[in-house]
């Protein structure tokens, strides 16, 4: 049984599937369209929402253990010191977490760009894992992504809602209603806060239903069903478009630092730590949330010119270019206010520039365009290799797209979005994707024993060195993500795990010795 879930499919046998002709893509994506997209996945709503939530800490009850990030507790418990309940804010000691989480993502970089320029197709941690772990190990983390991208799309919506609200004031003038706005959380945390934020919206009262206060984010739901409603369309961002829109990110970014240095007071500066390493820790298990994205390059693999080549450019250029200007980022935002004020504050970098309506309205403008991808695809990466049942992969008879796939995402996306602050989103995102790094570094490991003969355009250097600390790393900071925040994980783990010995140990083609040459054809052709 155990030689079975861990069964593993050749980098040969992958690199076979995507050369099938019914799958086979153009590859016609360069070594700089590559960087852009991966500048474009990177920078969005981490970096515009989750800097000042990171920075300011969540308001929590003395006594809230959940909400208490574990290595607080395991602190405690090594050094009999009194527990500190709740998430503290790093303050300006942001841009070291920024530092930290940009660390660890670099190592993860460096092994996914040796895996996909060994195995350049597309799946992403997903195909890596398959290829070195086995197909249970390929399960998890299948799964595991699916909530990455699901749950991460859900953050981007709530970000994305904040920005909207800030643009529509800037420009307009127009004040929404507190409870049409934002999830409950932070409605609360907003008129529990009080001062001159609560002259932001038209109304802070909160309606009650069955004597429950309600609040519901309905841009966050709004801009899900649009983006669903166009992806079943079938209209998709060219390289081209999206070589705008990553131009028009670096330029507001930019535009925030240039501009912004000159409105730094140092005094916002002080204390620099507030909360001590713990605290910067847990910005940086959040602020993590702003790096995801370079590991999408890895997706474009059958995209690509000479993958072996480009792909390693283009994850670890665009990485470094986007913790370079993260760093001096958030060093200018807790320059500008004093970082408490931006306590559950989805829009921070709006904020940073009140009084300023213009810049308010540009910032804004930049995060939106910023804000309007989604990641959909691991679920036909999945149903592919039969783990999931075929219905995930029908395509749509006219649009020539996975409708179904797309239409449920979408349904689940709005509607948790609607409801959930976006700190909580992000820490659920964020333990997700640090795991999926923990397997591709441990991947790099394990085949650099078991296939040790097979051609690495591109070397991680210092094997076994740098995937260890890359596993260190990526381990510190799910250590430092709330409690919640690991029940969560796990229960969706079982989740999957049902799903797979219930399903997908039946009818993986893999146990069933299906080669792509045997396989049905479950893509149908796209008529001219």
């Amino acid at each position: 049984m155990a030689s079975q879930l861990l069964r593993t499919k050749s980098p040969d046998h992958l690199i076979r599937e995507a050369e099938a002709p019914e799958r086979k893509l153009k590859r016609s994506l360069s070594a700089f369209d590559l960087t852009c997209l991966g500048i474009g996945a990177i920078i969005g709503s981490g970096i515009f929402a989750l800097t000042g939530t990171a920075a300011a800490g969540e308001r929590v009850q003395s006594l809230s253990l959940l909400k208490t990030p574990v290595i607080n507790l395991v602190q405690s418990w090594l050094t009999h010191a009194p527990l500190v309940f709740g998430r503290p804010g790093a303050g300006p000691a942001i841009v070291f977490s920024f530092i930290v989480a940009g660390i660890a993502c670099g190592f993860a970089a460096l092994c996914y760009a040796e895996l996909a320029a060994m195995i350049p197709v597309s799946g992403s941690a997903y195909t890596y894992s398959y290829a070195t772990l086995g197909e249970i190990v390929a399960w998890i983390i299948g799964w595991d992504l699916i909530l990455e991208y699901a749950v991460g799309n859900m953050a981007v919506a709530v970000g994305w809602s904040g920005y909207f609200v800030q643009l529509c004031g800037s420009l307009f003038g127009i004040k929404f209603p507190l409870w049409a706005v934002t999830d409950y959380r932070t409605a609360t945390d907003i008129l529990a806060k009080g001062g001159s934020t609560m002259q932001d919206f038209s109304s802070t009262t909160l309606p009650v239903i069955a004597g429950h206060p309600i609040a519901l984010n309905l841009p966050a739901f709004v801009i899900v069903a649009a983006v669903t409603t166009l992806l079943v369309y079938g209209i998709r961002e060219s390289a081209k478009t999206n070589t705008w829109i990553v131009m028009t990110k670096v330029a507001v970014v930019i535009f925030v630092i240039a501009f912004g240095a000159f409105l730094v007071n140092p005094t916002n500066w002080h204390p620099f730590m507030p909360t001590g390493f713990a605290g910067m820790m847990g910005g940086a298990a959040i602020v993590f949330f702003a790096f995801i994205g370079f590991d999408a390059v890895s997706t474009t693999a059958e995209e690509t010119r000479n993958p072996q080549r480009t792909m390693p450019i283009g994850i670890i250029a665009s990485l470094i270019i986007c913790t370079i200007l993260y760093v001096l980022m958030s060093g200018v935002l807790t320059g500008i206010r004093k970082y408490t004020v931006y306590l559950g504050d989805s829009a921070a970098v709006a904020t940073a520039f009140g009084g300023r309506p213009w810049a308010q309205a540009l910032v804004s403008a930049g995060a939106l365009a910023g804000m309007t991808s989604v990641l959909l695809g691991i679920f036909m990466a999945m149903a592919r290799d039969g783990l999931l049942p075929q219905y995930f992969a029908r395509i749509h008879h006219r649009f020539r797209t996975p409708y179904i796939t797309t239409i449920w995402t979408g349904v689940a996306v709005g509607g948790v979005a609607m409801l959930t602050d976006i700190g909580s989103l992000a820490d659920l995102t964020n333990i997700g994707t640090l795991f999926a790094f923990v397997l591709v570094c441990v991947g790099v490991v394990i085949l650099r024993r078991t296939n040790a003969a097979r051609p690495r355009p591109f070397r991680v250097p210092m094997v076994p060195l740098f995937p260890i600390l890359g596993v260190l790393f990526c381990a510190a900071l799910m250590l430092s993500l709330p409690v919640e925040t690991w029940g969560r994980f796990f229960v969706w783990l079982a989740i999957g795990l049902l799903i797979y010995f219930s399903y997908g140990t039946r009818h993986s083609k893999l146990r069933r010795g299906i080669d792509v040459g045997e396989t049905e054809n479950i893509y149908p052709p796209i008529e001219p």
